[in-house]
């Protein structure tokens, strides 16, 4: 029987996918931060681009695992397209005053870290993703899209989202931080599992 492996190009559609996310980082920190993020309809342009990625995110992945399309490209580059996408994020909530710069420090020195851990051990060490991992990554998605929508939070912007009806924004800016809080406790705890594993399996005899 025929070990050979069948060689796969990169031209395919999880890495076009995970191009398309890459290419999408500027156009999400313009539209976010546009008019100093107080405009509404750019807000909503921010939040409409980030759930893009998040969707074609899931899906690249997907697509790769099921028809056997996994490359080098796409390991290397599918990961940068994530933390780049949540990275601009994050940043861009900070420099609008929605998110502390502490958290958002504290987030892209863990997940860069260990990105650049991963691809350092790739060939030697493979980690499965673990679930810590998935819920960091659930609560990061889903609160930085909620915090991405133009919500009425105090004086933040001097009113120019006051166009949610009574407390309903400020309750969804409320529960968007506190899954921010969530998800920077799971970064924190998958981070650990991560190099805990690696370290583990380093030292496991062959």
């Amino acid at each position: 029987m025929s070990t050979e492996q069948r060689e796969v190009s990169n031209l395919n559609v999880p890495n076009v996918l995970t191009t398309l996310r890459i290419v999408m980082v500027p156009f999400f920190g313009w539209a976010l931060l546009h008019d100093g993020g107080n405009d509404p309809l750019w807000r909503w342009v921010a939040f409409a681009l980030f759930a893009v990625a998040m969707i074609t995110d899931k899906i690249d992945g997907d697509l790769a695992r099921k028809h056997g399309l996994v490359t080098d490209f796409g390991k290397i580059a599918d990961p940068i397209a994530d933390k780049a996408i949540t990275g601009m994020a994050f940043i861009g909530l900070s420099i609008v005053g929605d998110v502390w710069w502490w958290v958002t420090v504290v987030v892209l020195l863990r997940e860069w870290s260990v990105t650049l851990l991963r691809l350092s051990v790739l060939k030697q060490v493979v980690i499965p993703a673990a679930q810590s991992g998935k819920i960091k990554t659930v609560l990061q998605a889903f609160a930085l899209a909620g915090l991405t929508w133009p919500l009425p939070h105090g004086d933040a912007h001097g009113g120019a989202f006051d166009f949610w009806p009574g407390p309903t924004g400020e309750v969804l800016f409320y529960l968007s931080q506190v899954m921010i809080a969530g998800a920077v406790a799971m970064t924190l705890w998958s981070g650990w599992e991560f190099v805990r594993e690696v370290r583990r399996q380093r030292v496991r005899p062959a």
